[in-house]
């Protein structure tokens, strides 16, 4: 009896003579990967993609906890310079083409999809994950993932909605395959290449392909970007946003960009996690677009995210971390390789996960911001049309120590909270919030979860034990029947109080660590930013809402 191959051995290798699988046949057919030359695995469980990237990838380890420590390389973040949209006539009267959607001839995306398939025709392994996009079974699209690192398909198997076996079989063509080739540079010398990376996508071949980045958020965000297009098309809302649900179905989205505690805010105890960053909203309510998560975890803890932390574990990737070497437990607070260390997990390892990953219509709209300059309330209670000009503004704030060169804290400005996603024009989304928003007579609110009392540097961020007890009142009802106050400049509703909240910490002028005058100065600054920032949408946003803005 001749022994059989251990997992992972060559000699388990199919010879060129063996019966092929109706996915190999695909991929040769209508990319040119050529199965005689590479081993394909289509769906690899957890276990066979750890002894994959443990095996043949440098540097791979495994946590004290069981997660798989993943290295991306040189880039550790995304790179939204070198994102491409192909401009072709099914798709080009529809996108906000600018600075945030730059246009790819589409023989330069061929001869990029050409070197990536080359590329990947010289491994001698490659992954192909096969799930779904988006909850709702109306609205789901089928993902088709194609890698050479196993750490990539894991992470994919994470981020997107796992099939069922039955699914798996019935699969049939994807919607919108990825073919991930990022160990291999772009030729920078190609008509439109700025670098040696090159992340593009094209709507009309329903593909994306990858050059020279192995972060594996853009595959994630690439996606996103998908949906960002589709969804809108067929009368769904799509949204860079949390959400989660309290025990009578009521659901709350929580808007904000990186930095502002979306997914460490969504992840509360007390409710349960529908998603923490990508979701719709359709007629039926909303629906999380992933299958799982991917948090920063710089600084994480047990104690301040229980939730988080507990989620790594076996199945999760840890990205880009510092641990020891000899037990292998991670430094969460040890940024030497990048701040930018993240954690990507399936959703069903938060307790209190919702599966099936969809809700009714959200009670709560929920804006986040991150003020470094120590001037915006804590939380204030939002109109129809400030809700429209403080979505489409997008504020939140770098500070020192976050990137090279920033000294001060500085204004970012991203419409829509998400403006490197967006495909369509902002006032697109915007408005079709809007329209939702009056139809189900949802509550809006702006939290602040920046720094109280001073700039950043001066004063302390605001407690996270405050924010949460915000959201509580929120969530039981108490801010609904408070008592308000106008906030003056930018014209905000704050509350007088709020259970297990020091009043004075509800209006940032009483905790002010400096001068009234210089107070201002600082409230008027952060106004101006957002008047600048606004002249950009002018033209499109109704008059109501430039009327929401702060008055000087």
């Amino acid at each position: 009896m001749v022994a059989s191959p251990r997992p992972g051995s060559p000699f388990g290798r199919p010879s060129s003579t063996a019966s092929r699988t109706k996915v190999e046949e695909e991929l040769y057919e209508f990319a040119g990967i050529d199965y005689d030359k590479v081993t394909i695995k289509r769906n690899p469980s957890v276990p066979v993609l750890y002894e994959e990237a443990l095996t043949y990838e440098a540097g791979t380890v495994l946590s004290s906890k069981g997660a798989l420590c993943a290295y991306s390389g040189k880039k550790m973040g995304r790179s939204p310079k070198d994102k491409r949209i192909v401009r072709e006539e099914t798709s080009d009267k529809d996108i906000w083409w600018g600075p945030v959607n730059t246009p790819l001839d589409e023989k330069v995306f061929l001869i990029n999809r050409e070197r990536a398939i080359d590329y990947l025709n010289t491994r001698p392994r490659l992954y192909v994950f096969d799930g779904f996009a988006g909850w709702d079974p109306k609205y789901r699209k089928k993902i088709r993932v194609v890698a050479s690192r196993a750490y990539h398909l894991l992470f994919m198997r994470n981020m997107l909605i796992r099939p069922t076996e039955e699914e798996l079989e019935n699969f049939g063509t994807p919607d919108f395959t990825i073919f991930n080739a990022g160990e291999f540079p772009a030729n920078r010398y190609t008509t439109g290449m700025t670098s040696t990376t090159s992340v593009s996508v094209n709507f009309k071949r329903g593909e994306m392909v990858i050059l020279g980045t192995e972060y594996a958020g853009e595959m994630k965000k690439g996606i996103f970007t998908v949906m960002h297009y589709l969804m809108p098309k067929a009368g769904v809302l799509s949204l860079h946003s949390s959400a989660n649900e309290g025990k009578d179905g009521d659901v709350s989205l929580f808007f904000g960009l990186s930095g502002t505690g979306k997914t460490t805010l969504s992840a509360d105890p007390n409710r349960l996690l529908i998603g923490d960053d990508e979701h719709c909203w359709s007629d039926n309510g909303v629906f999380n677009i992933e299958g799982g998560c991917y948090a920063k975890c710089i600084d994480l803890s047990g104690e301040k995210e229980p939730d988080i932390y507990n989620a790594i574990q076996f199945g999760a990737i840890l990205e880009n971390v510092v641990l020891d070497e000899d037990n292998r437990e991670v430094d969460y607070s040890d940024d030497f390789l990048t701040e930018n260390t993240r954690a990507s997990y399936p959703i069903y390892h938060i307790s209190t996960a919702k599966i099936p990953c969809v809700g009714g219509h959200p009670k709560n709209i929920i804006l986040l911001t991150c003020d470094a300059f120590g001037v915006l309330p804590p939380v204030a209670k939002l109109t129809p049309d400030q809700v429209m000009y403080h979505f489409i503004s997008g504020y939140t704030t770098k500070v020192p120590g976050t990137e090279d060169g920033i000294v001060e804290p500085q204004a970012t400005f991203s419409a829509c909270f998400g403006a490197p996603f967006l495909v369509l024009h902002p006032q697109r989304y915007a408005s079709m919030l809007a329209d939702k928003m009056s139809k189900h007579k949802a509550n809006a609110w702006l939290i602040n979860t920046g720094w109280i009392g001073g700039k950043a540097g001066v004063a302390k961020r605001c407690p996270l034990k405050y924010t949460r007890a915000i959201l509580d009142a929120i969530h039981n009802g108490e801010l609904s029947n408070a008592e308000f106050e106008n906030y003056d400049v930018f014209n905000l509703q704050v509350p007088k109080k709020v259970t297990n909240v020091p009043d004075e910490m509800l209006d940032p002028r009483k905790v002010w660590m400096g001068t009234k005058e210089e107070f201002d100065v600082s409230l008027n600054k952060v106004a101006n930013m957002f008047i600048d920032n606004f002249k950009t949408y002018e033209d499109e946003a109704a008059p109501a809402t430039l009327a929401a803005g702060p008055k000087l």
